[in-house]
């Protein structure tokens, strides 16, 4: 029983990893390719989480639903509503240097989280959502269930991995390296700039937005504070910093790494004195941010850096 336990805790970090995963290659496609600052994760994250419960979830007088519809569907509704806001982000801000930026998209994400609380005929406000399906739900119970869902957010990981790795490599990616790495020269050779900014915005947040119906399907209840910026902004930026900016691979091992950290530091911290676990979460967050130091001082590109092209295509 201890062992199946234990395996099944195991289940649940690979299934939240995953998720972080995610918004981990979103972000690297955005920050790592693009060079373009998303501090509004939690925003995209938040859209996509309430476009694919409410799409998915049965009738309620407490909240706009009703729709039904299979997961997959709610998914892709997530992802075209949050890649949608992307583009109106982008619109407005993607012509900012990269410091006014993420101010911007902070700002943006936060007047979505308000948004989220306040309009309680369409979220049921700070009450949530709850009845939330999972994917092949009516057939499935108990952990069978985690484990199909493990494999569910994994293939879906897989094809956001691999299409990322094609973008990489492709003529567009170039480009968008080069606006990256010298946005004047680019210009010079006849890029049309805000063009791709907008594009990578738009590919990011759509992305994120997956990853926020993901996560409100594992949990099958959704609240406000499930957008947490502290979990869901700033933990992924860690991720991508520890793992690597630029690289895909790095940019799920981080996701893993550091999640798998963060859940294990919890185990430690429910250990500690009465007084002290009304502190853990920052414990944790200290935990975290040492951990980041190290690595940055080991490792000044993340432990699985970005490669040049020419060792890329050498290789």
């Amino acid at each position: 029983m201890e062992w199946t336990g234990l395996f099944f805790y195991l289940v649940s970090i690979l299934i939240a990893g995953g998720i972080y995963a995610l918004l981990c290659l979103a972000l690297n496609i955005q920050w790592g390719m693009g060079g373009l600052f998303n501090a509004g994760i939690a925003g995209f994250f938040a859209i996509g989480a309430y476009t694919s419960a409410i799409l998915t979830t049965g009738e309620s007088s407490k909240h706009l639903g009703g729709f039904g519809l299979p997961v997959f569907a709610g998914l892709l509704g997530a992802a075209l509503l949050a890649g949608l806001m992307g583009w109106a982000v982008a619109k407005i801000c993607v012509r900012l240097k990269s410091d006014y930026l993420a101010m911007a998209s902070i700002g943006i994400a936060e007047i979505l989280r308000l948004v989220i609380v306040n309009e309680s005929w369409v979220t049921n406000g700070s009450l949530g959502l709850a009845g939330i399906p999972r994917p092949f739900g009516e057939y499935l119970a108990g952990r069978s269930a985690d484990l199909v869902f493990l494999a569910y957010v994994w293939t879906i990981v897989l094809i956001v991995y691999f299409v990322a790795m094609r973008l990489y490599d492709s003529p567009w990616g170039r480009s968008l390296r080069a606006i990256r790495d010298n946005e004047a020269s680019a210009a010079a050779a006849g890029k049309n700039i805000e063009k791709f900014r907008v594009q990578t915005f738009v590919i990011g947040c759509a992305v994120m937005g997956v990853a926020g119906g993901l996560s409100a399907h594992y949990f099958r209840f959704l609240s406000p504070s499930a957008t947490d910026p502290l979990l869901v902004t700033f933990l992924v930026w860690v991720m991508l910093m520890a793992g690597g900016s630029g690289n895909n691979r790095g940019a799920i091992v981080g996701a893993l790494g550091i999640w798998s950290l963060w859940s294990m530091t919890e185990i430690f911290t429910n250990r500690l004195p009465l007084e002290w676990i009304t502190r853990s979460s920052y414990i944790r967050m200290l935990l975290v941010g040492l951990l980041l130091q190290v690595v940055l001082q080991k490792f000044r590109s993340g432990v699985l850096p970005e490669k040049s092209p020419p060792l890329r295509f050498r290789k």
